[in-house]
């Protein structure tokens, strides 16, 4: 029996686990195991591989697919919070043409972002009467 906290040899945690040794490295390639501690013909296994094989074991036994264990035990990020919804002020400028500010943007901001929008407005129609008179 090896103590808790110590190394492990492939056949080590092979037997501990009762995971052959084969199906160890194959778990080790698609990355549902991490890698061993030290590699080559001194490669040794913690505690955690054998955690981690054990889970993958429980999760077998539910029923779940290889791909799904995969799933499951992929490291991700925590859950981030759903973005809150932003109300948007819309400003159409001419039938193809509408623009949309954040209704949360500064009152000093707004007032400018509406000056500007005067002006595109106004150049738009006249650039519209200008094709008109064109055709």
């Amino acid at each position: 029996m090896v103590p808790e906290g110590t190394t492990r040899t492939l056949a080590e945690l092979a037997l501990a686990s009762g995971v052959a040794a084969r199906t160890i490295r194959y778990y080790i390639a698609r990355g549902l195991v991490p890698p061993p501690l030290a590699g080559g013909r001194s490669a040794c296994y913690g505690d955690a591989h054998l955690e981690r094989l054990e889970r993958i074991r429980e999760l077998q036994a539910q029923g779940l697919t290889l791909a799904e264990v995969a799933w499951q035990l992929a490291e991700r990020p925590a859950e981030q919070p759903a973005p809150q919804p932003s109300a948007w002020l819309h400003y159409p400028l001419a039938d193809d043409v509408t623009v949309l500010v954040r209704s949360d943007a500064a009152p000093w901001r707004l007032k400018r972002i509406r000056s500007l929008l005067s002006q595109m407005a106004a150049q738009l129609k006249s650039a519209e009467k200008t094709e008109d008179t064109d055709a």
